[in-house]
């Protein structure tokens, strides 16, 4: 009988093979699906294009003012991006710009070397950019999108929740007309609570309305509009535009009111014209200090884009490349740099309305490149009344849905430690930041992660009655006998839990005083390390003196092939056997320990 895949050799069975790209196709996705691209596809990703440009538009305004930039800022980094995007990422549907949480890290980063509105700040947020891209194009070529890993599920949804607390507190001085600082949560509130007497009622006016309107056309207008006839896909798609609605009557209602004249900020300005070309620094001491910040952006971007790309990718049986996909998004931050914009990334909310609008290629995403460019030439000039509060109203609502109040919950129940990881990234983010919570966030999950590994989980095991398994005794009711001790060690065996297996074993030996056989049960064990290997030395050892055999089952080869190079298994005081059931067969009607190690002659190996 043959070892060999059933789709390698003849007619495949059930999936078809997929095609392999070439090297070249492999760092230029754009020739992989451009080879298919057609008038319909072309369709499609246009109508997409149209409706993520529509709803681009005031998101870029809005989170260009939550990094403390220019509006303007924020178009020049949905161009250039999203045209290095189509050629370097591998996601299909993944829209690429400011998002939320990298906002909110750029103001950190470059208010930490410079006062908002000078030159040197804008300078340092285009260093950023050109740092991460940098760095993220650097990993890719290196294929460690494994790097991801390091930042765990309750770290990352943690980082998030908190810093949608921070971004929507930020922004209530803009509904309110007022001046505020602070870094974290506590002085953001300290902030509003003194200049609680200083709001404008007319700025008031202005960002109430446009808030409670932008909450309910997320829940609310979907539904009025399928009433109204609309088809569900259709009145979703439109739903998503509802923050436009809310610009157009804001606008209008600065014009009419006079709401300048009443002290309400106003955009104001907005420079004309395509995005200037502009170089990063080289001030090595400004690189110097913006470096840490840059590579939190990159990891924290990079996992927020993937985790939106492969999600919309399982939707339609595609798949992205991840290493791809860390070029592909330093090919973009690097062309924010050099068009003036500061650090992006893939975003959740644009990302899904481009799926659903039907976009089939990156190709949509340079299409949305050249209606944000349009926008740039020739709609600039009617955004100078927009009101600062009806941005700031955007943002609010766009970030308070990323605090998550479920997942604590739910990670109490599961995991403790899981939790503790969750809640300190939380309250580190709240309390001193976002760069300290994401490198605490970071540190408390791997140590978590070391703790839990140096305390592996083991069990005492017996055979199930009338079966051949063996299972936990304090879980099930099963057979042992007296003289036989089965431990099945559930981890690799590494210098992180070798002492502790070797002190859990001589302690379940010294409860039992009638034990003559010790069996490891390995079938969970992938790998044994050095110092694994020496605990099993020193166990083997100390129960030769005790006159108690020391038996392996179930060793993986890999495992088996490694200890074969090495003295144990000539000095091991008993078998290795094949399977579990064997050696307890054999070991439980032999009441004595052995006199001598066994030959391998006689060792029933793997």
């Amino acid at each position: 009988m043959s070892d060999s895949n059933p789709g390698s050799a003849g007619q495949p069975s059930g999936l078809p093979r997929r095609h392999k790209p070439g090297l070249l196709a492999q760092y230029l996705p754009i020739l992989e699906w451009g080879r298919t691209y057609n008038g319909s596809v072309l369709t499609n990703d246009l109508v997409a294009a149209i409706i993520v440009t529509i709803m681009l538009i005031p998101q870029s305004l809005a989170y260009a003012l939550l990094a403390g930039l220019p509006p303007v800022v924020g178009l020049y980094a949905s161009i250039l991006p999203l045209v290095a995007y189509a050629i370097f990422g591998t996601s299909r549907t993944l829209a690429v710009g400011p998002v939320a949480v990298v906002s909110l890290m750029t103001a950190s980063a470059a208010g930490a070397v410079a006062a908002q509105g000078t030159e040197l700040y804008l300078e340092a947020a285009i260093t950023l950019a050109a740092l991460s891209g940098v760095m993220l194009a650097v990993l890719g070529f290196l294929r460690m999108g494994f790097l991801a890993n390091l930042l765990s599920h309750p770290v990352i949804s943690g980082f998030i929740t908190a810093s949608g607390i921070l971004i929507a507190t930020s922004q209530v001085k803009h509904i309110l007309g007022v001046s505020a600082g602070g870094d974290n949560w506590p002085e953001m509130l300290g902030g509003l609570a003194a200049a609680i007497d200083a709001i404008n009622p007319w700025t008031l006016a202005v960002g109430i309305p446009a808030t409670l309107f932008l909450f309910w056309v997320r829940k609310g207008l979907k539904p009025s509009l399928v009433k109204l006839g609309l088809t569900p896909r259709a009145a979703d798609i439109a739903a998503k535009a509802g923050p436009v609605i809310a610009v157009v009557a804001t606008i209008l209602a600065a014009v009419g009111l006079d709401l300048e004249d009443r002290g309400v900020n106003l955009v104001g300005a907005i420079p004309q014209g395509l995005p200037p070309f502009a170089l990063p620094s080289t001030d090595l001491g400004l690189i110097g200090q913006l470096w840490v910040p840059a590579l939190l952006i990159s990891i924290i971007g990079f996992v927020e884009s993937v985790s939106v790309a492969q999600t919309l990718a399982a939707k339609r049986r595609q798949r992205i490349a991840p290493n791809q996909e860390l070029i592909g998004l330093g090919a973009s931050n690097i062309a924010s740099a050099f068009s003036g914009g500061y650090p992006v990334t893939g975003g959740f909310a644009r990302s899904v309305v481009n799926f659903d609008a039907g976009a089939e290629t990156p190709a949509a995403g340079a299409y949305t490149a050249v209606g944000i460019a349009l926008a740039g030439l020739f709609l600039t000039p009617l955004l100078y009344s927009l009101p600062i509060a009806t941005l700031a109203a955007t943002i609010i609502v766009a970030v308070l849905s990323l605090v998550d109040l479920k997942t604590p919950g739910q990670l109490w129940n599961y995991s403790k430690a899981d939790f503790a990881a969750h809640m300190a990234t939380i309250a580190i983010t709240l309390l001193a930041g976002v760069e300290l919570g994401v490198i605490a966030g970071v540190g408390v999950g791997l140590l978590l992660y070391l703790w839990r590994a140096s305390r592996p989980h083991a069990a005492i095991v017996g055979r199930v009655p009338e079966t051949e398994h063996f299972r936990n005794v304090d879980r099930h009711r099963v057979f042992t006998v007296p003289h036989v001790l089965s431990i099945r060690i559930d981890e690799s065996l590494t210098y992180l839990n070798a002492r502790w297996l070797e002190e859990y074993v001589l302690e379940e030996i010294a409860d039992r005083p009638d034990v003559r056989h010790v069996i490891l049960m390995c079938s969970a064990v992938n790998e044994i390390d050095a110092s694994g290997l020496e605990s099993l030395e020193a166990i083997n050892h100390r129960l030769i003196d005790a006159g108690i055999g020391l038996h392996l089952s179930e060793v993986k080869g890999p495992v088996m092939d490694r200890l074969k190079r090495t003295h144990f298994v000539d000095e091991l005081n008993g078998q290795v056997f094949m399977s579990q059931n064997r050696a307890f067969r054999e070991l439980a009607t032999n009441g004595g320990p052995p006199a001598e190690p066994i030959p391998d002659a006689a060792r029933g190996m793997i």
